[in-house]
């Protein structure tokens, strides 16, 4: 059960009030903690002399509704519930002690950082609420616990366990306790079998979906090998992992026979020994916990509380009975003839630790010392008005005319650095001086008055605010990217009409059109375009060890055999031409001889440079983490930067070759024009590898992917489109020209 420890003050002393529920039995001592320390500043004629301090407390019950309903009524006047209005002059609020966990603190914080009204969180150390931004006014009471991983592991080394589990709850601070202890478990040489986050549970939460949890819980102690468990959670999560764990045993009937450790967030002690369930499920439990100290007259304090006190409240009757397990009332009535009845002569000493400690506990302690902070700083703050006086208003000085956002002056040369600011110092001017500069981009600072900012690791990023390191996002061409979907489906496309055009001449092959040049150099380069708008995949996807081998390689081997067989095909036109004419001895087979060198030559030295690369150089995928401040890009490195510029030099060679004997030959009497049309392909080649290099350099991450397959598939559809659709167009919508007749009388028209 958790508790808002509300303190006000007023004029005259103030009997403690709050809500009628039945509450923890260890929480008990937490109230008598903060009656104790009332009573002690009340009593004290030097600290707050003519003042006393009053007290309300207020039970959430683990609601976030009524957590934030209860803030709204302690900082409103007479419990209205009205925020900014105030018809109550006495009863002002001075600051509030609260909660037990981190989720409620945080909830009490929403609504109190608008009033600057000071809270002390008393129940458990969370990082999340060192965050002065979020919670300008939240001071913690609970020391931070970063020392107690460390303690984990050596217990762990002492008893050699090295096989452990590790239970927490499913929320930040869960989160946070596995991220710290598990690096120092690794460390120590101790393994972790399994990692649990328990969702928050209550007791409203029932049926199908607590018998999954339950059964999920069952499967993960019972079927593993690890005996001992280290267990994390404030008394919110706790209480919903103790009734998970009971439901078990119910169903069950089997004692989970594991060791508990339980960190400093656990108050296990708060676990009563008469449940049978719980006694099995924590009956072998190590915890820590925070450090507290002896206060004098503590205990003697509480053997003096009574149930029939004349000023016994409502908590002491309800923890005498719940303490006890006894009823008030007559003796001998009706409904105690079966019931032990509370005579108020208990004696608390025999109650065991576990339903009840007399030595003060470190939550206890963290109310006392909150109390006490409270008055000092008030103490201070009205000592300060009296010195006033002269200048100031009588009225002015009434306490509660004061305001919890006055608990602190200002004294400063400059004013503070705020986070993403670092100081410096101020030329011929004291060390106190000092300018508050931006952090620069990937660093940032997270506390005050930073010296100097902090760099992010290789894989995170600096806010905008500076303040905090991001984790960098990774960056490739997936096929889900909408740029990679639309690449895709143009190199399919693309493919898809090679195939059909290759279909095309394959079905008409005999006819002259597609016999005039050299048959087999069409389909050699017809199959090659088609591979090379299927090579642009490869570029696509996360990048691997073998996509990286293969990307460039591929790429420029079946390019180069392209170009070849355009090279090839140019050199055919100029063959036929020369045989045409009279008295020239050379054969035409001579011509298709030469085509075939051509290709096997030009494709052998690219395959060899190929070769020598990825036998001495090969790509590699690697992770880029500098070229982008906030994403980590996956990419294939080239290996031997010189090589692949080697390759895709050679096929500039080669295109340009191919582009300069085409447009040589161009008049040539040819039928169809061929020559002619590879100067108008070899120049869209050109021009769009000519561009490829500048805008390859650039850019950056899958954008440069993107580029490449662009180029890729924009230069393999100039070659498809001014060599082959002319000869389509004919072969299919106009078969009347595709005639022997035909293609003789344009030849002799050309010579002419």
């Amino acid at each position: 059960m958790s508790w808002i420890l509300q303190t006000i003050f007023s004029r005259t002393n103030k009997d403690m009030v709050g809500s009628h529920c039945r509450m923890q039995t260890k929480n008990y001592q937490h109230v008598q903690a903060l009656v104790f320390a009332v009573n002690e500043i009340n009593e004290d004629p030097l600290l707050l002399a003519n003042i006393s301090l009053g007290f309300c407390i207020y039970d959430n019950t683990f609601d976030s509704r009524k957590t934030y309903e209860t803030t709204l009524a302690v900082s409103s006047t007479q419990n209205r519930r009205l925020p900014n209005y105030k018809c109550d002059m006495k009863d002002n609020l001075l600051a509030l002690i609260g909660g037990i966990d981190a989720e409620t603190s945080v909830q009490i914080s929403n609504v109190l950082h608008s009033y600057k009204i000071p809270q002390l969180v008393y129940g458990s150390f969370d990082h999340l609420l060192k965050d002065k931004q979020r919670f300008p006014s939240l001071y913690l009471m609970v020391p931070d616990n970063v020392f107690q991983y460390v303690a984990i592991a050596q217990l762990l080394l002492h008893f050699m366990w090295t096989w452990v589990g590790i239970i927490v709850p499913d929320n930040d601070s869960g989160h946070m306790f596995v991220q710290t202890l598990v690096p120092v478990l690794i460390q120590s040489s101790i393994c972790i079998e399994f990692t649990k986050a328990i969702p928050t549970i209550t007791m409203d939460f029932k049926g199908l979906a607590l018998m999954k949890l339950v059964e999920s819980m069952s499967g993960t102690l019972t079927k593993g090998k690890a005996n001992v468990i280290v267990l994390s959670g404030d008394s919110h999560s706790l209480f919903g992992f103790r009734l998970l764990i009971a439901s078990y045993l119910r169903w069950s009937m089997k004692p989970i026979g594991k060791v508990w450790i339980a960190s400093t967030d656990c108050d296990i002690t708060s676990i009563k020994t008469r449940d049978i369930m719980d006694l099995l499920s924590f009956n072998a439990t190590l915890s820590f916990a925070s450090q507290a100290s002896e206060i004098l007259g503590f205990r003697d304090f509480l053997h003096t509380l009574s149930p029939h006190h004349m000023f016994a409240d409502i908590f002491i009757r309800d923890f005498w009975k719940e303490a006890f397990a006894c009823v008030f009332g007559r003796a001998g009535s009706a409904t105690q003839r079966k019931q032990k009845y509370c005579t108020g002569e208990e004696e608390l000493d025999t109650l065991p630790g576990s339903v009840f400690e007399m030595s003060m506990t470190s939550q206890s302690y963290n109310i006392y010392t909150a109390v006490y902070t409270i008055a000092q700083a008030f103490h201070s703050m009205y000592t300060l008005r009296l010195k006033s006086t002269l200048r100031l208003h009588r009225r002015y000085l009434e306490p509660w005319n004061m305001q919890p956002w006055q608990t602190v002056p200002h004294s400063l040369c400059t004013e503070r650095c705020h986070h993403g600011y670092s100081k410096m110092q101020q030329k011929e001017q004291p060390v106190c001086c000092y300018d508050c500069v931006p952090c620069p981009k990937g660093t940032i600072s997270d506390e005050m008055d930073s010296e100097q900012c902090v760099k992010c690791t290789d894989d995170r990023y600096s806010n905008e605010d500076r303040n905090k390191c991001l984790p960098k996002l990774i960056s490739f061409l997936s096929y889900q990217d909408p740029l990679a979907i639309a690449l895709v489906a143009l190199a399919v496309a693309f493919a898809f009409i090679t195939a059909c055009v290759l279909w095309v001449f394959v079905k008409h092959h005999n006819t002259p059109i597609v016999k005039a040049n050299n048959r087999d150099l069409t389909y050699i380069l017809l199959i090659s375009l088609l591979l090379c708008f299927l090579s642009s995949l490869l570029f696509i996807g996360y990048p691997g060890k073998v996509t990286c081998l293969l990307q460039q390689s591929a790429f420029g081997t079946i390019f180069s055999v392209s170009l070849s067989c355009i090279l090839a095909k140019t050199i055919t036109v100029v063959l036929a031409f020369m045989a045409t004419k009279p008295g020239n001895r050379m054969r035409k087979g001579v011509g298709k001889h030469l085509a075939k060198s051509v290709i096997i030559s030009c494709s052998l030295i690219q395959i060899s440079v190929c070769a020598v690369w990825l036998g001495s150089s090969p790509p590699f995928p690697e992770l880029d983490m500098h070229s982008q401040s906030d994403q980590i890009i996956v990419q294939c490195n080239e290996g031997s930067v010189l090589l692949f510029y080697t390759v895709l030099g050679y096929m500039g060679i080669l295109s340009l070759i191919s582009f300069i004997v085409a447009f040589l030959a161009r008049r040539l009497p040819d039928s169809f024009n061929e020559a002619k049309f590879i100067t108008f392909s070899m120049l869209v080649f050109c021009s769009v590898w000519l561009s490829f290099v500048p805008t390859y350099l650039s850019t950056k991450g899958k954008y440069m992917v993107a580029v490449e397959i662009f180029s890729i598939l924009a230069s393999g559809l100039g070659l498809l489109s001014f060599i082959f659709f002319p000869k389509c167009y004919i072969i299919i919508l106009q078969p009347n020209k595709n005639t022997r007749e035909l293609l003789m009388q344009k030849r002799k028209s050309a010579a002419v």
